[in-house]
């Protein structure tokens, strides 16, 4: 079977699969603030695979998905464990972002002047602080190499229409609140997440990634506090290191030491395994543990 490299993301290839489907391939690279970094994490695709299908069934009661199958006959050998055959869909040309706390750009906002995406939220919050109810913070797709840019809920309208804003603004809700409850039942808070949705045949589902630690702010329960930052169970390490550096968030990023490679890649682990339950050693193609 012939596979026709259609795209390469940040993180994600796709191929087109003769059968019409298409053919999703998790890599091992690592981006921050829209910039590729030159060392992989290792398994880091993997577990990104593994944890989205593990979501992807446990809100099917809420979206289906465009998720058909984690194999395909014909698929290179070093595909397996990272590859997801999907539905095509139409895509929303907005990210749906949820946030249950006060963090990151959304804190930095706050800040500034009590509102978040048009939100205006009420005053004496500090980072960090869990918000009364989730709210919904869209932003633009950014092209690659740019910054997606958040807007409010009345942009989102005039990109898609009412209708369908509020639809995903509603399922985008659900999907947060449901995925907070299983990770808060095993230790870990899901700060803030990002939600990518289509239409396929008419309907809103669930596409590319979910609640992963590429799309999502982990915390660990027991660790987290209003008016600090905890430490995480993402990318946040990453962007602590970074921004230690000076960098001026442009290609080239600087080198990665090993440590925080190896960090990188136990903390996406552990979040996996203490989420999902399951023993990462089980999911196909993976080469090891912490």
């Amino acid at each position: 079977m012939t596979f026709t490299k259609i795209y390469s993301g940040k993180v994600r290839d796709l191929y087109d699969a003769p059968d019409g489907t298409m053919v999703m391939v998790a890599s091992d690279r690592m981006s921050a603030f829209d910039v590729v970094m030159n060392e992989p994490v290792p398994d880091k695709g993997r577990i990104l695979t593994a944890m989205s299908s593990f979501w992807f069934e446990h809100l099917s009661a809420i979206a289906p998905s465009h998720l058909v199958a984690l194999t395909q006959d014909g698929a290179p050998a070093e595909w397996t464990g990272r590859m997801m055959v999907v539905r095509r869909a139409e895509m929303l040309p907005v990210e749906c972002i949820v946030r249950g706390y006060l963090a990151g750009s959304a804190w930095k906002q706050y800040h500034a002047d009590h509102t978040v995406n048009g939100v205006r939220l009420p005053a004496g919050l500090r980072e960090s602080e869990r918000l009364d109810a989730p709210v919904f913070t869209p932003s633009t797709k950014a092209p690659s190499g740019s910054h997606d840019e958040n807007i409010s809920f009345d942009d989102a309208v005039a990109l898609v229409g009412g209708a369908v804003a509020e639809q995903a603004r509603e399922l985008s809700l659900a999907a947060y609140a449901a995925g907070a409850a299983r990770a808060e039942a095993r230790g870990i808070i899901v700060a803030d997440t990002k939600f990518e949705l289509g239409f396929i045949d008419g309907q809103l589902v669930l596409a590319d990634e979910v609640l992963t630690p590429d799309s999502s702010r982990f915390w660990p329960a027991d660790e987290w506090k209003p008016g600090i930052t905890p430490p995480a169970f993402d990318k946040q390490p990453l962007r602590d290191w970074l921004e230690a550096q000076g960098w001026d968030k442009r290609p080239p990023p600087p080198s990665l030491p090993d440590g925080v490679v190896s960090a990188s890649r136990a903390r996406y682990l552990e979040a996996y395994e203490r989420i999902t339950g399951l023993d990462f050693a089980d999911w196909p193609g993976a080469t090891g543990t912490l």
